[in-house]
């Protein structure tokens, strides 16, 4: 697959990725709006802090570091025979992951009251088995993302998440009495569906005409089976030592992306309570930053990974594919730098409102605002990192990538200690300043990184981080004019004040996408050519 067509089947992916994360944020924000009026924030702490806690560490850690090494330039045009044997071991690498967790989970951590919320136990048991069950469609899972299988990731996805809505609602108007137990099995239903989905997929599709059209390197359902081949070895011996580098790497970017959870689960910072009004409020801050930049992230690791060889000096690559790479990285630099600003300027100003009709008194008192302003600041360093570690963990060599996994190890440590001591001082806030500090290492490494692999080329992307002075001065009137609407229209004076307040921000936000759209032309051209499907498909 060439470059072009690499670009373009990530800018596809991304396109959709985006969407389907739309999707399912949605249907989060409006499913914990429906729960929030029929069970108590403590159980809704337990569930959202405490077990989804214990599901994403054994997925993470069983799974990222083989997506990584599999999906990267060492692992693409290799032997499917050897991968596809690779990829199995996640499954009872999570077995092992399944039997500490749920041990630390039973038995070390503080259980909640019984009485208010019951049914502990058997929750933790449950959703370390959804858990097992979704790494069973991990080797399916990487084959479809290898070959831009892009309708079966949104379909597969959206109909396990759907799934989960409808058993959630449900049974929390049928049998709110069951407690954990709703969410337990919501989670093993995602799950199934996950696996369904792809196996069914696959069953039709290997063998047919379609398969044989793409010249797809798995021709039957039992190929998927781990075996070995006459004379080859089992397993590819350079992937699988990029993987044990990736799972290092991973088990520290795991401490780093979860762990407010770790410090709030394990050192009991805050109640379960407060938990749950932080993990909302967390979520509702995130959500930009989950739906678009994640995908985003994850959709053009697999081009830079494609277009750039790993560990190798830039002035021993093809100079078309780098400057290619560094054109795109610059444009997706400033497309998430300026999605960033535009969050911080209008969340600060209209955290209030959006918190007070989502939760009504319940976020909006407190603590509440103040958090979801922190958050707003913070999905700006959020934006930049994500897409300049996308570009580094793609081009770092194996070497690389194990002496940053010092650099993780470092921050882990500071970060954990950090957010103890400012959450100890400040209550959830503390959490949210404690991920910028972190977050802004991290940047600052990484934009070394860049700077010096682009050093003997004529390529700069990092002037993508430089937004055009026009739309500065726009941000910053905007700032200004939101906060003075914010202390004078919101939030007591009743809905046609609010409106008015909304009114503001709109005519604030429209002359900032207009000065984007003025300003910032090459910007706009590769959103348009490469991020939305519509303009892709015209010049296709």
């Amino acid at each position: 697959m060439g470059s072009e067509d690499v670009l373009k089947s990530a800018s596809t992916l991304a396109s959709y990725n985006v969407l389907l994360q739309v999707m399912f944020r949605v249907l989060t924000f409006l499913l914990n709006a429906f729960t929030l009026r029929f069970v108590s924030k403590e159980l809704m702490g337990v569930v959202n802090v405490r077990l989804m806690l214990l599901y994403s560490t054994l997925v993470f850690l069983s799974r990222e570091a083989f997506r990584r090494a599999c999906l990267s330039g060492e692992g693409a045009g290799r032997n499917w025979r050897q991968v596809i044997n690779l990829l199995w071991l996640t499954f009872p690498l999570g077995c092992v992951w399944g039997v500490l967790l749920v041990c630390v989970w039973c038995w070390v951590l503080q259980a909640p009251d019984p009485e208010s919320i019951p049914h502990y136990v058997p929750a933790v048991g449950l959703f370390c088995l959804s858990a097992l069950t979704e790494l069973l469609a991990e080797p399916l899972w990487v084959l479809a993302h290898a070959h831009m299988f892009v309708r079966l990731k949104v379909i597969t996805e959206s109909l396990a998440m759907i799934a989960k809505c409808l058993v959630t609602v449900v049974l929390v108007v049928s049998a709110p009495q069951w407690g954990l137990y709703i969410f337990s099995a919501a989670q093993c239903v995602y799950a199934g569906f996950l696996l369904l989905c792809y196996v069914l997929y696959f069953v039709h599709f290997l063998g047919s005409e379609e398969a044989d059209k793409k010249s797809f390197p798995v021709r039957h359902i039992t190929d998927l089976l781990p075996s070995r081949v006459d004379h080859e070895p089992l397993l590819n011996w350079k992937l699988t030592t990029l993987t044990w580098s990736f799972f290092k790497q991973s088990f520290l970017k795991q401490i780093l992306t979860e762990g407010e959870r770790y410090v709030m689960t394990f050192l009991n910072v805050l109640n379960f309570g407060d938990q749950g009004v932080y993990d909302i409020i967390n979520n509702l801050g995130s959500m930009v930053a989950r739906f678009l930049f994640l995908p985003i992230e994850e959709s053009f690791y697999v081009f830079f990974a494609n277009v750039l060889e790993r560990g190798r000096d830039v002035r021993h690559q093809k100079q078309e594919e780098v400057s290619m790479a560094a054109e795109v990285l610059e444009c997706l630099l400033k497309l998430v730098l300026l999605i960033g600003l535009v969050i911080s300027v209008f969340g600060y100003a209209y955290s209030h409102l959006a918190l007070d009709i989502y939760g009504g008194e319940l976020l909006s008192s407190g603590a509440g605002p103040a958090l979801l302003r922190c958050y707003s600041c913070y999905v700006l360093l959020l934006a930049i990192n994500g897409v300049t570690e996308c570009f580094v963990f793609a081009a770092m060599s194996k070497e690389e990538v194990d002496r940053y996994n010092l650099v993780m190890l470092g921050l882990s440590v500071s970060f954990l200690l950090l957010s103890y001591w400012l959450t100890w001082m400040l209550g959830g806030i503390g959490f949210i300043l404690a991920n910028c500090c972190n977050m802004a290492l991290r940047i600052t490494h990484s934009i070394v990184y860049i700077h010096r692999y682009f050093l003997q080329s004529e390529c700069a992307p990092l002037w993508g981080l430089r937004p055009h002075s026009a739309v500065i001065i726009a941000l910053g009137v905007s700032s200004i004019l939101t906060g003075f609407s914010e202390s004078m229209f919101c939030c007591d004076g009743g809905w046609l004040l609010r409106l008015v307040h909304v009114a503001v921000g709109a005519v604030c936000l429209l002359s900032v996408v207009i000065t984007v759209f003025l300003t910032e032309t090459k910007l706009v051209q590769f959103v348009k050519t490469q991020l939305l499907p519509k303009y892709s498909k015209k010049l296709t």
